[in-house]
């Protein structure tokens, strides 16, 4: 008995498993310290403690087996810690998690995915500027979405020029502009096909004679195959074709603002905040005007400005000639018992660029807030330093991996101390961020389905038309108001853009004669509601992604 019973107490001391992040690690607590331990001095340990003093009485029948016991439990435990053990990400390496160290504002995600700027290592011993830093003007340049979309409106529009349309069996839809310059003997062509357009100017001393509109195609394309090209002659077929090449071309911007607080490292509890303390308001006020809804006359970015149904106030501001609405997490509405604050995720789950300001020391996860068009993050972190004068902002940025890196380059160290010059950096690396983040797989295969979608209804647009205009009364036109209207929603946004596309073509398809299945009365038109949703051939239904994206965009009113 006393035997089993000293067997018993030898084992008798505590013992814990501690899961991490990446893992798990056993542990025994050895006074104040804690530490690792190998099998064998997890052994030796044992063997050493006070409650086995009385080991030397044990008969070496019994030493025996107990040693025999300890190498099987050595093996056990030494094949369990080697199948748990990993490698540990960056951060948690680095000097950045030691005592009394500044954590880094952003920490990657576990399944990896994302990319951070600055990168973590050059932020192991970074510290504010002392002295003032400069930003340059020349790093601040706003990306254009696309640099040849104006390209008509400059060089074609008020010019004496032709348009042309064709169907190719293998590129598609063709919508061909043809202008002579004769005081510079210039022949400048646009081709428009489903993936791109493509832009050219020929000197006339090149040919004999002006060459054809399938000659001047295949100068730019190789793989134009059709025989001919129809002539446009509809009058109003400078605004069609504008708005088709202004489609992606948007003044307007709309960034989510996220406000988490230390400790704080769940979507649920960063949109849960309802309060707002001093120095976040502060930093709103640098990114813009607070403003109220009601009656607001200008970019709202889809909130309410008539019914309050998306809070009374939002930042706001005008940059360089572009409108940017900021939705706030704290000024969304709050729900009681909701923990997921669906109202708040509708506009900032479907944004594709946020801002995080954090008050405290808890970093950004990549993927803590789940959705499917959030792609890049912009961090911003107050910090008090005595050797930087007073208060800095520190500022990191992550993005998905397929996005391509954009500027304006981050300082070295990344701090900003002059509020000027955060306000240009932050404004200018936001709107660089969703110009670039549309360059990702996801954005880029939608976007060719919508130019797909817009250059098939141009096409039947012009050439119905023009035969109407010459005389052809078998195609009947379309009503004049939905052509005014496609062509001003040619600056619209991504969303838009798929709505204008749905719209617009099945109007064409009922221009054509193509019958459509309506439910219900077969004397009432077909209705189509403002979101585009009724042709769910030509929209994004087909894609989880666009069916989400057209049904977390609509508001209580249309988008201006």
């Amino acid at each position: 008995m006393e035997r089993e019973k000293r067997n018993d107490m030898s084992f008798s001391r505590k013992r814990s498993f501690t899961f991490g992040a990446y893992g798990g690690v056993d542990r025994f607590t050895c006074g104040d310290e804690t530490r690792p331990e190998s099998g064998k001095e997890k052994i030796l340990d044992i063997l050493d403690s006070p409650t086995s003093g009385s080991k030397s009485v044990l008969s070496s029948s019994c030493n025996q087996r107990d040693t025999e016991l300890f190498e099987i439990i050595e093996k056990l435990q030494g094949s369990r810690i080697d199948e748990q053990r990993c490698e540990f990400p960056l951060p948690l390496k680095s000097q950045l998690l030691t005592e009394g160290a500044d954590l880094p504002l952003i920490l990657p995600s576990e399944s990896g995915g994302y990319w951070i700027d600055p990168p973590l290592e050059r932020l192991a011993d970074v510290s504010p500027p002392s002295s003032h830093h400069e930003l340059h003007v020349e790093s601040c340049d706003i990306m254009e979405r696309d640099g040849e979309a104006k390209t008509y409106q400059e060089f074609f529009r008020f010019r004496y020029h032709h348009s042309f349309t064709a169907a190719d069996p293998s590129l598609g839809p063709l919508v061909l502009s043809v202008c002579l310059e004769e005081e510079e003997n210039k022949i400048r062509v646009i081709l428009r096909m489903k993936e791109c357009s493509l832009h050219g100017v020929f000197s006339t001393t090149l040919f004999p004679s002006i060459p054809s509109a399938v000659e001047l195609a295949k100068m730019l394309c190789d793989k134009v195959s059709v025989p001919k090209f129809d002539v446009v002659c509809h009058l109003k077929a400078p605004d069609l074709i504008t708005a088709f090449d202004e489609h992606r071309v948007s003044p307007n911007f709309k960034f989510g603002v996220l406000y988490q607080k230390e400790g704080q490292l769940t979507e649920e509890d960063i949109l849960s905040n309802k309060e707002e303390s001093e120095e976040f308001k502060e930093f709103l006020s640098i990114l813009g005007e607070t403003i109220q809804l009601q009656g607001f006359t200008g970019f709202r970015g889809g909130l309410d400005v008539c019914h309050g149904q998306t809070g009374s106030e939002a930042v706001y501001t005008s940059f360089h000639g572009r409108e940017i609405m900021f939705h706030v997490a704290t000024k969304l509405p709050y729900t009681d018992g909701d923990p997921q604050q669906l109202q708040r995720k509708r506009h900032i789950g479907n944004d594709i660029v946020a801002l995080v300001y954090q008050e405290g020391n808890t970093p950004f996860l990549c993927d803590v807030i789940k959705s499917h068009f959030l792609h890049s993050f912009l961090v911003v972190r107050r910090i008090q330093r005595e050797e930087a004068g007073g208060t800095a902002y520190q500022v990191s940025v992550t993005a998905r991996d397929d996005v391509p890196p954009f500027g304006p380059v981050i300082p070295d160290p990344p701090f900003f101390t002059q509020l000027s010059q955060l306000r240009e950096f932050l404004h200018t690396k936001l709107i660089n961020a969703e110009i670039s983040c549309y360059k990702a797989e996801q954005f880029n295969r939608l976007e060719l389905r919508t130019r797909s979608s817009l250059l098939e209804s141009l096409k039947t647009e012009l050439f119905t038309r023009s035969q109407c205009m010459m005389g052809d009364s078998s195609l009947a036109p379309a009503s004049a108001s939905e052509g005014v209207r496609g062509a001003s929603e040619g600056s619209g946004g991504f969303i838009e853009n798929f709505k204008r596309a749905i719209r617009v073509r099945s109007h064409s398809f009922e221009t054509l004669g193509v019958p459509r299945k309506i439910s219900g009365n077969s004397s009432q038109k077909p209705k189509l509601d403002k979101d585009g949703e009724s042709d769910k051939s030509s929209g994004p239904s087909s894609d989880s992604l666009g069916a989400i994206e057209l049904k977390d965009h609509a508001s209580p009113q249309e988008e201006t």
